[in-house]
């Protein structure tokens, strides 16, 4: 592979696509991009090991800290994917 297909054609470096990245908070997590929370987990104090998430407009309970995050990396991936549902459409083209 030559080194010119990583450069564009200006001259300079390709940009990499940011990637979401989970930050360790009190008592939970929190799934950023970039400046903008895209969703959190939290532990419940009322019920040993419980935890709560919530990303995209859902939410949902837990027993282990990777399935609850597991749970809000898929709803932020399917809200990315899905479509608006009042969304305008444009139908001139």
């Amino acid at each position: 592979m030559d080194a010119r297909a990583l450069e564009n054609r200006r001259g300079g470096r390709l940009k990499k696509k940011a990637k979401p990245f989970w930050e360790r908070a009190y008592k939970g997590h929190a799934y950023w991009l970039g400046k903008r929370k895209l969703g959190r987990v939290t532990l419940l104090s009322d019920d040993k090991g419980k935890y709560h998430w919530e990303a995209a407009g859902r939410a949902g309970y837990s027993d282990e800290l990777d399935k609850a995050k597991a749970a809000v990396e898929l709803a932020v991936a399917a809200a990315d994917k899905q479509l608006d549902l009042f969304q305008q459409i444009n139908r001139d083209g």
